[in-house]
């Protein structure tokens, strides 16, 4: 099998492997518990806050656990509406925000909260000009994703959250960094970001973990459970340690490999445009400009049928995004592609585990399989 799909989720790396089946097999201990054996597990717990912070560039303090990616944006969007929902009642985000942001949105619209929705280019790409003229006084919340995760567009999420506080001091700046974590080099201390989202299966580390950043310069804000006071008080319940252990190796691995990786991903990338570039049926979409993430089309060929007859090649690829399933994609719509283009659209994602040789088969396969039915 050649595995094309990495947006959606990674092979776990042996790290996390190990750090998984060492708290399912040796330190399963509660963390909360008071006698040797939990407190085992809370200092390893202490470990991987450690090991994640790292990675991130942040303070250990400041990093809480989460399930994943989606629970920490529902938790950075609805805690700062909790907090400052009495200052104003307008939010700003993107046409093209992954749908774990886009239905917070809409839930919020129906609560009588304004969002604007700033709309991209034909990239894919949104300016700090765009952004600069929809903040207001009245504006809580801005919500901006680091890379799109269809089409690989990096905004300029450091300039976007210093013109937020100047603008709007007391606006808080969230961004979903998911697909940046790891990929785009960036620290949160120097990000300028208030809150940021990550996720464990994005980076080679087991679903169900994930993290999210809490700036210090938010001193207060609002807990996402009840209960018995972990994460600082922040998440109750019991700590998934099997998950998070998994989480924190990954993302010890990813950091201490993370230049390298980052640069045979670039290559990988670059490598397949011009290929690809070579054959006229193909339309390449958007910009690009993360390392591990192509937009492509076949005009005349359904993104599903091209998504079976590579499978039956034993390639794996997604049609747009592994979390809108069944629908059109609101990214490259809002990019206002042709409908034939969309419908035909198929993302290649990659990791610093791929080949040439696999990319090379891939060519290969849309030449002598998909592209013979365009029409």
């Amino acid at each position: 099998m050649i595995y094309l799909d990495n947006s959606a989720t990674t092979m776990p790396c042996s790290q996390a492997v190990e750090a998984v089946t060492g708290a399912l097999t040796r330190n399963w201990g509660n963390p909360s518990a008071l006698y040797r054996f939990g407190m085992d597990a809370a200092h390893a717990l202490r470990t991987a806050r450690h090991q994640t912070a790292a990675a991130l560039g942040a303070e250990s303090d400041r990093v809480f656990f989460t399930s994943g990616g989606t629970e920490a944006d529902n938790w950075a969007i609805y805690g700062t509406v909790k907090r400052l929902g009495k200052r104003g009642r307008h939010i700003i985000t993107t046409a093209i925000e992954h749908p774990a942001v886009l239905n917070c949105m809409k839930d919020l619209e129906a609560q009588g909260y304004a969002v604007t929705y700033l709309q991209p280019d034909s990239l894919g790409c949104i300016g700090v000009e765009r952004l600069k003229e929809a903040l207001r006084p009245d504006t809580i919340l801005v919500s901006i994703m680091m890379v799109n995760n269809e089409v690989g567009s990096v905004m300029p999420i450091s300039q976007m959250a210093k013109i937020t506080h100047k603008l709007c001091p007391d606006a808080v700046f969230h961004t979903d960094a998911v697909q940046g974590f790891l990929k785009i080099p960036f620290t949160a201390k120097t990000l300028g970001a208030d809150l940021i989202s990550i996720s464990s299966h994005k980076i080679h580390g087991p679903k169900g973990a994930g993290a999210l950043y809490i700036s210090p310069r938010l001193k207060s804000f609002p807990p996402l459970l009840q209960g018995g006071g972990q994460e600082g008080g922040y998440r109750s319940g019991t700590e998934s340690t099997p998950a998070i252990f998994g989480f924190a190796a990954a993302c010890s691995a990813g950091f201490s490999a993370n230049r390298t990786a980052i640069g045979h991903m670039t290559e990988l990338r670059d490598f397949l445009i011009r290929r690809l570039s070579a054959l006229p049926q193909v339309v390449i979409n958007g910009a690009h400009q993360a390392p591990h993430i192509l937009s492509l089309s076949i005009p005349g060929v359904p993104a599903q049928n091209t998504i079976n007859l590579l499978q039956d090649a034993g390639i794996c690829v997604s049609a747009g995004s592994a979390c809108a399933k069944g629908h059109r994609s609101h990214v490259l719509a809002a990019m206002n592609l042709p409908p034939k283009v969309i419908d035909a659209s198929f993302r290649v994602s990659l990791c610093q585990d791929n080949t040439m040789e696999e990319l090379e088969a891939l060519a290969k396969a849309l030449e002598e399989a998909v592209i013979p039915r365009a029409n």
